[in-house]
């Protein structure tokens, strides 16, 4: 009786199996990364950008580009944040609910700001503001992710969005 794998599945053999690919067909359509290889990165080896971006394409699976650059690259994992793939209306309702907080929020900076100084008692007010700028730079990229992957799946027409 063969011994059951009990290994959590990565990210890129889950994004393989849900593209329904076995290796060797995945193998066909990525032409330069073998069914042994893809076996390798499946069971924990690093890939490289370029793997990871031709595994996303063909997986039409965009969210392999964020994971691996937020996780596995060393710049990434000090500058990219995470961004999960989320509903529209999650996505705008975050959006939404950021802007109404800068919006309220946005005499202050300018306060803060002014001078070109923060002060200590400033502080945490401009820290406050900053992590409220994040959370919509947060929502822009899981916008963005979002376009990526109905265009992926053929449910966007790409050349409307080729402005961006």
């Amino acid at each position: 009786m063969p011994k059951k794998d009990d290994k959590p599945k990565n990210i890129y053999l889950r994004c393989r199996e849900e593209a329904r690919l076995s290796r060797e067909a995945a193998a066909e359509l990525l032409q330069y990364i073998s069914a042994d290889r893809i076996y390798r990165i499946e069971r924990g080896a690093l890939p490289s950008p370029e793997e990871v971006l031709t595994m996303a394409r063909c997986y039409h699976s965009p969210t392999l580009c964020n994971y691996y650059c937020a996780n596995e690259c060393q710049i990434g994992q000090e500058y990219v944040p995470e961004v999960r793939m989320k509903e529209l209306s999650q996505i705008t309702l975050e959006m939404l609910a950021t802007l109404n907080s800068l919006n309220r929020d946005k005499e202050r900076l300018i306060e803060i700001c002014a001078d070109g100084v923060i002060t200590d008692d400033e502080m945490p007010d401009f820290l406050s503001i900053q992590d409220s700028l994040e959370k919509m730079s947060l929502a822009v990229s899981a916008l963005r992710l979002w376009v990526d992957k109905m265009i992926a799946e053929g449910k966007l027409d790409p050349t409307l969005a080729q402005g961006r």
